[in-house]
């Protein structure tokens, strides 16, 4: 009896640790939950004081304290720590908020984030500035971009605001959205199989929910970008449409602010919901295609577009026209007007590149140490981009799979919610009406003899 129990003991012990080591493998939140958080926490707990002091982040006491230290308590006067103020746990990793004494600041604590990550045992440690005084430790206990699974809920102040979108999931286990009325603007860059193309359509299948028209420009003959016709209040497929298009966007954003001047408000926020116009996104997939041209005769539409296109990213902001430009490479080289359109694009995202040049044309403007991140992304990591802004901060992050059929099935779910414009109805996309899966092309007859 005594050895069946031994062997049953062995058995059940040999079963937990495989399923611990299956789950540590395939499901890096159930073992983070389980085995990773009770032991950084404790690790974290135990090991605080001195790894503050071994990694410079401790400060001498004031002399009142340090009088009190040695004269009341009657003890050895210590170097101050940041005191721990709270400490949160989730499904990913570990936040702790740390209250700074006078003498550090945030940089001295993101100076040894890669220090305190070996001492403590962690995947990644990133610094996040709350308020004055005050940071929190973002501590990750897995790689969460090797499987992007998005948060499931979004914290308040990050959803607050009507053209919000969650894209991707950020390294240190936050969502990355883009939020329009903070960057109106963005580009895009990346080679090809780098995963621009996913990133575009997370984006359009977030867009797509939201009471928003968006706008199509894909030179490409629309390989890209028809699918989503459902959903488009207007698509250009070549140059010329495109030449079209942008001059009717225009002619829109001038009467958008003859209505702006007519109630003397700054943007279209100001307004009545009732008067308010719909807000656009326009959708650039390829942008060189709209620079480069093959004749000489053909310089002259490329300068109007550039035009329109700069006109658009320096003023259309205020009456809820959006870009979102998407491209290979973007630098001096596409021609006259480049430089100055895309210094009016703010955010940036950058996936992998061929060349270091192209990193540093998108990030090397607005945040120069992002571009070694940038050139450093592996190639079997698709989708893994840098995010940038011009406030000078940056992160890895990486968009979820989607493939796209299921873009197109967003954008015909949403259909609906397509508004119409005057004077963008001659670019309205024909929606054609595909066949249900296994239903045949041709309707039977029945054979008669």
């Amino acid at each position: 009896m005594s050895d069946l129990s031994t062997v049953i003991e062995v058995a059940g012990a040999l079963s937990a640790a495989g399923g611990l080591g299956y789950a540590k493998a395939r499901s890096p939140r159930v073992f983070w939950s389980l085995v990773g958080a009770p032991v950084a926490r404790v690790r974290f707990s135990v090991t605080y004081r001195a790894t503050m002091d071994v990694c410079g982040l401790t400060v001498q006491p004031s002399r009142l304290r340090a009088f009190m230290v040695r004269n009341v308590a009657r003890q050895e006067v210590q170097p101050v720590p940041p005191q721990v103020r709270r400490v949160r746990y989730s499904t990913t990793g570990m936040r702790a908020t740390l209250r700074l004494p006078a003498g550090l600041e945030p940089a001295d604590v993101a100076a040894a984030s890669e220090r305190l990550r070996h001492a403590w045992g962690v995947h990644s440690v990133h610094v996040v500035e709350v308020k004055p005084g005050f940071v929190e430790l973002r501590m990750t206990g897995y790689d969460v971009l090797r499987r992007v699974k998005m948060p499931r809920r979004l914290p308040p102040k990050l959803t607050a605001g009507p053209l919000v979108v969650p894209v991707a999931l950020r390294e240190d286990g936050s969502a990355f959205v883009r939020d329009y009325q903070k960057v109106p603007h963005a580009l895009t860059v990346g080679a090809n199989q780098s995963g621009k193309s996913m990133y575009q359509r997370n984006l359009i299948s977030g867009l797509a929910k939201l009471p928003v028209g968006l706008v199509g420009i894909d030179c490409k003959r629309g390989v890209e970008q028809r699918g989503y016709a459902p959903r488009l209040s207007a698509l250009a497929i070549t140059p010329d449409e495109a030449d079209g298009l942008l001059e009717a966007l225009v002619g829109e954003m001038e009467d958008r602010f003859d209505l702006l001047s007519a109630h003397g408000v700054p943007d279209i926020w100001g307004l009545p919901a009732k008067l308010r116009p719909v807000p656009l996104v326009v959708l650039v997939d390829e942008v060189a295609e709209l620079f480069l041209v093959a004749a000489k005769k053909d310089e002259e539409r490329r300068d109007r577009m550039v035009m329109r296109m700069i006109r658009l990213a320096q003023m259309a902001r205020a009456v809820g026209i959006f870009l979102e430009v998407c491209g290979q490479r973007f630098g001096s080289d596409l021609g006259k007007g480049a430089t100055a359109l895309r210094a009016q694009l703010t955010g940036r995202v950058v996936h992998r590149v061929n060349d270091k040049q192209t990193a540093e044309m998108a990030l090397g403007d607005i945040a120069p140490e992002a571009v070694f991140a940038a050139t450093t992304i592996a190639p079997d990591r698709p989708g893994v981009a840098v995010a940038g802004d011009s406030s000078g901060g940056w992160s890895r992050i990486r968009t979820p799979a989607m493939t796209p059929a299921d873009a197109v099935a967003v954008c015909r779910e949403y259909a609906h919610l397509t508004p119409h414009f005057a004077a963008l109805a001659p670019f309205r996309p024909a929606v054609s009406t595909a066949p249900a899966p296994g239903s045949p092309l041709l309707k039977p007859r029945p054979a008669t003899g």
